[in-house]
């Protein structure tokens, strides 16, 4: 399980819930949007589309608004319009940072994300730089629960997983693409609730990180997905548990 992993399940845990909430939203509504952009209106024929109303569902997200910003992306109501931009990069101790992002003003996010990486020790590099250290990944996660276990497993090795590990109080489940919207639909219907259910760049590699690189990692990954703009933080670091224990005390 990569360390992102484990950050991310604890920030939300422990975040302020209306606040993340309001953010959350934001980002789904971009996501929404480009997406129906891209490949039309009809969530049957555009796979993207599909799991972004999924995801949005997940988060409670109000039916109307999902409905405005897939007519926003159609065309059929007026609205901004975002365009994709990827940045690659480096933080302390050699973790490799990839940053997906939606944006209506590329000069402005580059900016931006060029200046978080600055001011928690990290650079941005080349295109291309460190993408070749992640492929795509269907990932889900489940608290952790033994009378769930079982079914857990089940679900997931017959549903096309391709790895199920058990660590740090979840469940993380790792799927190709291909598979991750038939497991999802599977696990939601045995009404197991899904802490974290994406499709994402998955790291080839980890980085293992002692207490202080931990922190400065985490406070660069955390400022980055506080970012408007930022859809999405991929970054290959790992954090041992006895190191976890500590970073946990801090939030």
């Amino acid at each position: 399980m990569s360390g992102h992993s484990k950050w991310s399940t604890i920030k939300r845990k422990k975040g302020k819930a209306d606040a993340e909430r309001s953010k959350v939203f934001t980002k789904l509504i971009k996501e929404i949007t480009v997406s129906a952009r891209e490949g039309g209106g009809d969530k049957d024929s555009n796979p993207r589309l599909r799991s972004a109303v999924q995801s949005a569902k997940d988060a409670n997200m109000p039916v109307a608004n999902i409905e405005k910003a897939i007519k926003r992306g159609t065309g059929e109501l007026p609205g901004v319009i975002y365009e994709s931009c990827t940045f690659e990069g480096y933080a302390t101790g050699g973790v490799a940072v990839l940053v997906e992002s939606l944006t209506d003003n590329r000069n402005r996010t580059t900016a931006e994300v060029r200046h978080i990486f600055s001011k928690f020790g990290g650079h941005l590099g080349e295109p291309n730089s460190v993408s070749y250290l992640f492929e795509s990944k269907g990932v889900i996660i489940i608290s952790e629960d033994d009378d769930i276990e079982e079914k857990v497993y089940e679900i997931a090795l017959e549903n096309g997983a391709e790895d199920v590990r058990s660590e740090s109080g979840q469940y993380e489940i790792i799927s190709p693409p291909d598979t991750f919207e038939n497991l999802r639909e599977k696990i939601t219907g045995a009404e197991l609730v899904c802490e974290l259910a994406e499709i994402s760049l998955h790291p080839k590699t980890v980085v293992s990180l002692d207490l202080d690189t931990a922190k400065s990692v985490i406070k660069l990954v955390s400022a980055l997905e506080d970012n408007d703009d930022v859809q999405r933080v991929s970054a290959n670091f790992d954090i041992p548990d006895d190191v976890m224990i500590e970073i946990e005390k801090e939030y």
